[in-house]
């Protein structure tokens, strides 16, 4: 079933060469926090290039009924009228997060520590997806969590009328707890600390300081020391969100292995917590060259050219490499099947916690097509069949999960046989117009009526 609807099978097919400038949405992960910081300050937010897809229209909607003034312009402009620090009112009614993982649990960090109770909810995939990883740390704080077995949605969130500064200790590399945490201790007196063994996406470190609020990170031997002192009073400001990395990913990998492909990606967002797929795809021979390098909201930038690259090579990807490239495995998977060799991907646990078991669905998918694949808990091993060689000529399981749709689609334009992917529509979700930029590139692409 669709995360929003009736399902959607798509099929792709061996294409041309994908030429023409790839427009990729703005920065998901800048986006929901655009939204949230933008609620908690004072005076306007105006942000240029915001995602529009599902997920962040939910955080943007969650916002307007935590109490701030919320609008999109007729030029793509989003402006919100923020309540400042510890202004949240009380929502009416329940907040449904559809499938954005890092929506609802950055925005249960933003409530924990304000006195207001809500009621949290999403589609069948967010439902399934564990939330005691950010309500325990958040009732360090003082806030109260009642939800299913296992911490899962539906769940409700009673804020900490006395919230109380934590240190706390990331018991894994995650961008969404980390930032959860740093977003509850705005609220609280004093200073609210976290600490990282691995350094994770700094997205919020960075934007916290944009809007004014004082924050640190110090190297030291237990790792990231990131220290916030509560309660700033945070000021509106102007962002113009980057391209998504993580979306780029997608035409960029597709150009590497359909031949004869050139492509560009203007204006992606290369912060060094997220670009280790672009390192990984060097390390394995692709033409890969940065243009203009150049720094726009906080965030460095640069015009991307990708071109097919018949000769990559399988490689060991290094465990502490995880954390920057977490949301870009499944389509590496898809480079490494036409790649010469073997490539591990080591270090990769958190996947088995996302929209979907990703290592399990991008094996068991691969083997469908062909591909020969191997697990464990917290890796993944891909043997490469060589460029274009992959036979394909199967339909795989989505699992609701926007990513393995779009990887086995774009597998799918460099494979021997047409590959299908059972539920297409999750895409919307986070990029939602893969599937016209995708062929306006010259990619195959279309809705299986059978």
């Amino acid at each position: 079933m669709a995360a929003h609807g009736t399902p959607t099978p798509m099929t792709a097919r061996k294409t041309g060469p994908l030429r023409g400038v790839a427009d990729v949405p703005g920065d998901k992960s800048i986006s929901h926090r655009a939204l949230i910081l933008g609620a908690l300050s004072i005076g306007e937010t105006a942000i240029t290039g915001l995602l529009e897809g599902q997920d962040v229209l939910d955080t943007a909607n969650a916002m307007a009924a935590f109490g701030a003034d919320v609008s999109r312009e007729d030029d793509g402009i989003w402006r919100v009228n923020g309540v400042g620090v510890g202004g949240f009112a009380e929502p009416d009614n329940v907040i449904d997060c559809g499938n954005a993982g890092t929506g609802v649990r950055l925005i249960m960090g933003a409530m924990a520590t304000s006195g207001i109770t809500a009621t949290f909810t999403g589609d069948a995939s967010l439902r399934s997806r564990p939330m005691g990883r950010i309500t325990d740390p958040l009732a360090l704080f003082g806030a109260q969590a009642f939800g299913r077995a296992g911490g899962r949605l539906p769940l409700t969130l009673v804020g900490a009328e006395n919230p109380v500064p934590v240190r706390y200790r990331t018991p894994m590399a995650s961008a969404q707890v980390k930032s959860a945490v740093l977003l509850a201790g705005l609220n609280t007196i004093g200073q609210t600390v976290v600490i990282e063994e691995k350094a994770t996406r700094d997205h919020t470190e960075r934007m916290l300081a944009g809007f004014g609020a004082t924050i640190t990170t110090e190297l030291c031997n237990e790792g990231r020391v990131i220290t916030l002192t509560g309660q700033p009073e945070l000021r509106g400001r102007n962002i113009v969100v980057p391209r998504d990395p993580s979306s780029a990913a997608f035409p960029v990998c597709a150009a590497l292995i359909v031949e004869g492909s050139d492509i560009l990606v203007p204006n992606i967002g290369l912060n060094p917590t997220r670009a280790g797929l672009f390192t990984t795809l060097q390390e394995m021979g692709a033409d890969l060259v940065f243009e203009n390098p150049r720094e726009e909201g906080g965030e460095p930038v640069a015009d991307l050219h990708a071109r097919f690259s018949p000769n990559l090579c399988g490689v060991d990807v290094p465990p502490e490499r995880a954390a920057s490239m977490i949301d870009e495995y499944p389509i590496l998977a898809v480079v490494a099947a036409n790649a010469q060799g073997v490539t591990r991907m080591q270090g990769i646990a958190e996947l088995r916690v996302k929209e979907s078991d990703r290592i399990d669905a991008m094996a068991r998918g691969l083997a469908a097509l062909g591909v020969t694949v191997a697990e464990d808990a917290t890796s993944l091993t891909v043997h490469g069949c060589g460029a274009s060689s992959v036979p394909g000529g199967a339909t795989v399981a989505t699992h609701l999960d926007h990513r393995i749709a779009m990887s086995f689609l774009c597998l799918g334009l460099a494979s021997r046989s047409p590959v299908s992917v059972d539920d297409g529509g999750p895409v919307a979700t986070s990029f939602p117009v893969f599937y016209t930029l995708m062929s306006n590139l010259g990619a195959q692409i279309a809705r299986d009526n059978s």
